[in-house]
């Protein structure tokens, strides 16, 4: 029975939402821990006859084996896209998830690199092999646009515009943006398209993205993981970092310089400025300075 409504639920997202398969498969997972509790305590149930009650007896069984907040708060989101399926394929006509309140948690504030950090780790590339000359283009373009990782794997040479300074991303949802580009990364872009990748044999389908593993195909999300931890590991950089440490630390960077938060949201894209935010987290000593130069209190103290 209920494999029909996750059926139709992953069609959904896939079609409708227009999610990865990444993010799908996240949605898919939550609905099915609730259907594993269900099955647990012998609750034979259908999406249109579950209540609040079920729902909060769930969550509170997910606590009570040691999930985390953040985790709990995510399988929540993850039930109420599932009911909000439901309501629109009029499998239900009621959802039991809207009253359904999510655990407080609080906000983890992103690792960041500084501008140092980042170029000791760049520096870390050996330029004399093909794979450290595409990694260095990769680097540098994660770093000047704050990409996520999977808007770089799939960045096409099609939606470079280097000449005038742009990349055109498709992020989450299909969403296009133009993100400028700084010199040095369309630099090492231009170096690795035109020395190491137009002498590759590309495998049919590939022939549109822009950076390529030694078999002609798009890299994967865990190739540059692996790539940066590598890397990071040769700097003698002891944080915990990830591809998506480039990004907080692009965002982080402009903050700190000043930048609107505005244009930080647009270059990100993000939905909500609330997501932006998070890279407010500037240190103190940074935000005492910019009192005393700024404020009329703080300037004769």
């Amino acid at each position: 029975m209920w494999q029909a409504y996750l059926k139709g639920f992953k069609a959904y997202l896939q079609l409708e939402k227009s999610l990865s398969d990444h993010s799908v498969q996240a949605y898919i997972r939550d609905v099915e821990k609730l259907i594993g509790f269900l099955q647990d305590h012998n609750i034979e149930k259908n999406p249109s006859s579950i209540t609040l009650i079920d729902l909060q007896q769930f969550i509170k069984a997910i606590a009570e084996i040691g999930m985390t907040a953040t985790s709990q708060a995510r399988i929540i989101s993850g039930i109420r896209a599932f009911y909000k399926f439901c309501i629109i394929e009029q499998i239900t006509q009621n959802d039991p998830s809207l009253l359904l309140e999510a655990p407080k948690t609080s906000r983890k504030l992103p690792d960041t690199l500084s501008f140092e950090e980042i170029e000791k780790i760049i520096a870390a590339i050996d330029l004399s092999t093909a794979d450290g000359t595409r990694n260095k283009a990769i680097l540098e373009t994660l770093y000047s646009c704050g990409l996520r990782v999977s808007e770089l794997i799939q960045l096409k040479i099609s939606c470079l515009y280097l000449d005038v300074g742009f990349i055109r991303v498709i992020g989450k949802g299909d969403k296009e943006r133009l993100v400028p580009i700084g010199t040095d990364a369309a630099k090492y872009i231009k170096i690795y398209v035109e020395n190491i990748r137009n002498k590759m044999h590309i495998k049919n389908g590939y022939e549109d993205y822009l950076f390529l593993n030694r078999w002609g195909k798009n890299l994967s999300r865990i190739m540059i993981f692996y790539i940066i931890k590598d890397l990071a590991k040769k700097a003698g950089i002891t944080k915990i970092i990830s591809p998506h440490t480039f990004r907080h630390s692009f965002a982080t960077h402009l903050v700190e310089g000043g930048a609107n938060l505005r244009a930080v949201q647009e270059m990100l894209g993000h939905e909500s400025i609330t997501t932006t935010e998070i890279y407010t987290h500037l240190d103190r000593t940074f935000l005492r300075d910019t009192l005393h130069q700024f404020h009329p209190s703080f300037k004769n103290s």
